[in-house]
């Protein structure tokens, strides 16, 4: 009888996204207003929510977001609350609040962004995390 070969097929994530994480006692109008005027953005509501698939496909939640989007630079950046109605958008960090998506970035420095989130009134802390490091974040699709 003939050696059947198994082959297993891996998918490499490419993460087309900056991640940082803000913790602020904050309500999400106010520190989207916060950022709007210090970063010179102009944030929106979502009319939605921001879907995210569970690990199994089937048990979807939804997080209220905000997006905005800069047509010269081609930059979409989307803030997402961390916990809403009890779920995480990425349970690994928990402690953090919002989670700020910055995509497609070729123009802005987000070591830059982090200490200028840092200096608001309103954040106790900016941190840029690696999306990668995180097993929650293969379901965030942009």
């Amino acid at each position: 009888m003939a050696k059947i070969k198994k082959h297993t097929l891996t998918f490499e994530n490419d993460y087309a996204y900056d991640l940082i994480g803000i913790c602020s006692h904050y309500g999400d109008y106010r520190l989207v207003w916060s950022i709007n005027e210090q970063l010179n953005t102009h944030f929106e509501r979502g009319t939605e929510l921001f879907l995210v698939s569970g690990r199994k496909g089937n048990d979807a939640a939804g997080f209220p977001y905000y997006a905005f989007q800069e047509e010269d630079n081609r930059l979409e950046m989307y803030l997402i609350k961390n916990k809403y109605e009890g779920k995480f958008l990425i349970p690994e960090k928990q402690q953090i609040d919002y989670f700020l998506f910055v995509c497609d970035n070729f123009t802005v420095d987000i070591d830059d962004w982090v200490e200028t989130l840092r200096s608001l009134p309103g954040v106790m802390a900016a941190y840029a995390f690696d999306p990668a490091t995180f097993t929650s974040t293969e379901q965030i699709i942009f």
